[in-house]
């Protein structure tokens, strides 16, 4: 199913590709401009910042809350009926080690609160949580993406292996430029996206 969008694109591979020129562009702009640094860290409403910026020219539901329920394979994320409980207990969580960030990163994929692009938006304001208050941020390059997304997906039970993996790759680069941008290209890849390079849009 393809989904209404902006562009009123009918093509679903047509679509793939501008989404990902698109928000890559924005991801771009969101390091470049410094409106990355006036996001509200650690939070749905930061979250949904993150979301809006990156896919608000593409979709009209950028930033909002999904008002359907999804599923990945066999695993359904939230319903929608626990959705906006689950949501404020996610904020409420704290954040102050690295075990606690990962285990609200961790709870953040689970209610995967947006139609699409949940991945990609959450991966940068799990950054931002790490950079505040660890003063670090994953070097996604160094994170393999068959590892990522079966810890990922085992993370619903058992999060050690998540916590492993990108603690491995942790660095105290947290202001590069080039790192973001690879970053970037790295977490699309995650998701079948890998036409486009972030720093060169």
């Amino acid at each position: 199913m393809i989904l209404d969008n902006k562009l009123n694109i009918t093509d679903q591979i047509e679509l793939s590709k501008a989404e990902e020129r698109i928000s890559k562009q924005k991801a771009r702009i969101l390091f470049d401009s410094g409106d990355i640094s006036k996001i509200a860290v650690g939070t749905f409403e930061g979250l949904c910042q993150i979301h809006s910026y990156l896919f608000g020219d593409i979709y009209e539901f950028a930033g909002k809350v999904r008002n359907v329920n999804i599923a990945k394979g066999s695993f359904r994320f939230a319903p929608l009926m626990y959705l906006k409980p689950s949501l404020e207990a996610i904020d409420a969580l704290p954040q102050r080690s690295y075990e606690e960030i990962i285990e609200k990163y961790v709870e953040m994929n689970i209610a995967h609160p947006f139609r699409e692009g949940n991945g990609r938006a959450t991966r940068i304001w799990l950054d931002l949580i790490l950079k505040q208050e660890l003063k670090k941020v994953v070097d996604w390059n160094l994170v393999d993406k068959d590892e990522y997304l079966s810890a990922m997906e085992r993370s619903v039970v058992k999060d050690v292996e998540i916590k492993v993996l990108l603690k491995a790759a942790l660095t105290d680069k947290i202001e590069d430029r080039a790192l973001f941008m690879k970053g970037i290209d790295v977490s699309y890849f995650y998701e079948g996206y890998s036409e486009f390079k972030t720093g060169e849009l």
